[in-house]
């Protein structure tokens, strides 16, 4: 290593960042940036954006990434792994917590009521994601047409999320050579010119830092980590078979986490199509409260599937009592949603300087982000029809999915969070937090009055 920054000091940088990391990607990014960039000086600017540059290339929690691709910057695989798993832990923790909370005292007043108020925040929140992600990805018209046949293919015809990311790279990889004034934007893939502080910093823009990409040392870094990744899904089939709920939970969070692009909302929707609809492991709203817990504890957002595989195990495995499925559900999910990333980063951080500047590349993500502002517009659209009303069918025409909610079922206080959580957010510019807590004690209030 080419400078003297002791491990020590900064595990203690990224205890803080795993304390402070609310609000999403958004608010974590900064928080890093806080921390690694303003206050120790650690990583320039455009090496910072350098290694967000990457990680916006890759499925999974993009603020999780940026952490351990940092701690890698910084200290190699020592450090990527502290940075990476620290960021993880304190929302782990509390969503376990919660999980056992929600489990098993749903019923009780307090409970009900503070779920009650927060799924119309929730619903809001996520309605403020795809205005704010749309305003950035959707630059022109062709962009706004292909978000607009994501949506169409997601919501009416039920085409699995794998399929459309995919096809939107092969959109953007094409058009970024037939019409490149449309789909290579720029500005996301570069960096800037120069630091315009003018501070020195200990990592500073010189290309690669003394890093020389092995392809000897890849391979033998993506071979431990794919055993790592995928050595519990392969015990699991070997012991309980293939149809064991267990390894069904291996199975399809390990294939979520290779086709989740876009961040957790759209990692939402593939889960709210494939953990509720297909696989019947919650209900509707059971994915909005999960969701709640998420955006109100630290960590990533993604973090939402540890209360899935919680709640699909304490309801269906039987190998154990009801609580210790669920506990080893939340942390077999957690296992093979995050494995990866750190996979994904420990084998391509060498290789960053390549990546960052292949034009093909960027208009393959340029067709992804597209796509995905459709994709969470179809959860937003979702979510909020199972929030404020109280029975949805659902009608298939030929390939043609419609729902059918009941109009006379509209639940009006539901109604009305939801409008007052729009107004604190996007007339008041009130802080995620501050709606999600006030609507859930709002809620509970209204459910105990009502």
């Amino acid at each position: 290593m080419a400078h003297d920054i002791p491990f020590r000091e900064a595990v203690r940088v990224w205890l803080r960042v795993a304390a402070y990391s609310f609000g999403g990607p958004a608010g974590q990014i900064a928080v890093m940036h806080k921390f690694v960039v303003e206050e120790k000086r650690w990583v320039s600017e455009n090496r910072f954006l350098h290694a967000l540059n990457y990680v916006m290339l890759l499925p999974g929690p993009e603020a999780q990434q940026l952490a351990t691709y940092l701690g890698w910057l910084l200290h190699r695989t020592p450090g990527g792994l502290v940075a990476g798993t620290l960021f993880i832990l304190p929302g782990f923790l509390s969503i376990l917590a919660l999980s056992i909370l929600y489990a098993g005292f749903r019923d009780l007043t307090l409970v009900a009521g503070l779920f009650y108020g927060l799924k119309p925040a929730v619903m809001a929140v996520v309605v403020e994601a795809v205005i704010r992600i749309g305003r950035r990805a959707l630059q022109n018209g062709t962009l706004i047409g292909l978000a607009g046949l994501a949506f169409v293919a997601i919501f009416f015809f039920d085409v699995p999320f794998p399929l459309i990311v995919i096809g939107a790279g092969l959109i953007g990889l094409a058009g970024g050579r037939i019409w490149p004034a449309k789909f290579h934007l720029g500005g996301r893939s570069a960096t800037a010119a120069a630091d315009p502080t003018g501070r020195q910093f200990i990592i500073s823009d010189e290309a690669g830092d003394g890093v020389r990409p092995s392809t000897r040392q890849a391979l033998q870094t993506l071979i431990v980590w794919l055993l790592i990744w995928l050595a519990p899904l392969g015990g699991l089939f070997l012991w309980l078979g293939g149809d064991n709920l267990f390894t069904q939970i291996s199975f399809f969070f390990s294939k979520m986490a290779l086709v989740t692009f876009g961040g957790a909302y759209a990692a939402l929707a593939y889960i709210a199509q494939e953990a509720v609809a297909a696989q019947g492991w919650l209900q509707p709203g059971e994915m909005l409260d999960g969701l709640g817990m998420a955006e109100t504890t630290p960590g990533p957002l993604i973090q939402v599937v540890q209360f899935v595989g919680f709640m699909a195990a304490y309801r269906h495995a039987a190998l154990a009592s009801p609580l210790w499925a669920g506990f080893y559900g939340a942390v077999l999910t957690t296992w093979m949603t995050f494995a990866p990333c750190f996979l994904f980063i420990f084998v391509g951080a060498p290789y960053i300087e390549y990546l960052r500047g292949n034009r093909s590349l960027s208009t393959a993500l340029t067709g992804i982000t597209a796509a995905v502002v459709g994709v969470i517009l179809n959860l937003a659209l979702w979510f909020s029809i199972h929030v404020l009303f109280g029975v949805v069918g659902e009608q298939q025409i030929g390939p043609l999915r419609l729902y059918a909610p009941a109009w006379e079922t509209v639940d009006w206080l539901a109604v009305a969070l939801a409008t007052a959580a729009f107004v604190a957010l996007f007339r008041f510019k009130w802080g995620m937090l501050t709606v999600l807590g006030g609507s859930a004690l709002l809620g509970l209030l209204l459910y105990v009055l009502g």
